[in-house]
């Protein structure tokens, strides 16, 4: 019986630490295609940015994440943070993330650093 237990339980744990990688994982930078999206989304999505089309863009997100704090008064801004991450100004563009409340990779982005994330305690 215990080491059925056993095995069952280090089964459990494997797919779950397996599992986790894309949990963990950072998509602050703009060249990382998330799980979902496939190369002509994200072309699409780059574009629509290069041209600073808010409409298409947010057409593009469908909801996700970021929509909640970009909007058509600040996508500009947004646009100029991400042309700065892609020519690897990334203190510049961080600076952008902080005044759009994006976060900046510490932990600082919407719903977290406030006790539900990976490093709670």
């Amino acid at each position: 019986m215990k080491r059925t237990t056993l095995v069952i339980f280090t089964l459990i744990l494997s797919a779950w630490l397996l599992s986790a990688s894309d949990t963990f994982a950072y998509r602050g930078d703009p060249n990382t295609l998330g799980p979902n999206c496939t190369a002509e989304q994200h072309e699409a999505v780059q574009s629509a940015i290069k041209n600073k089309d808010y409409n298409t863009w947010k057409k593009l997100m469908d909801g996700r994440g970021v929509t909640r704090k970009i909007n058509e008064q600040n996508f500009a801004r947004f646009a100029e943070m991400v042309k700065l991450r892609l020519e690897g100004k990334t203190q510049e563009a961080d600076q952008i993330r902080a005044e759009l409340g994006l976060g900046v990779r510490n932990g600082t982005g919407y719903g977290q650093g406030k006790g539900y994330g990976r490093y709670a305690r």
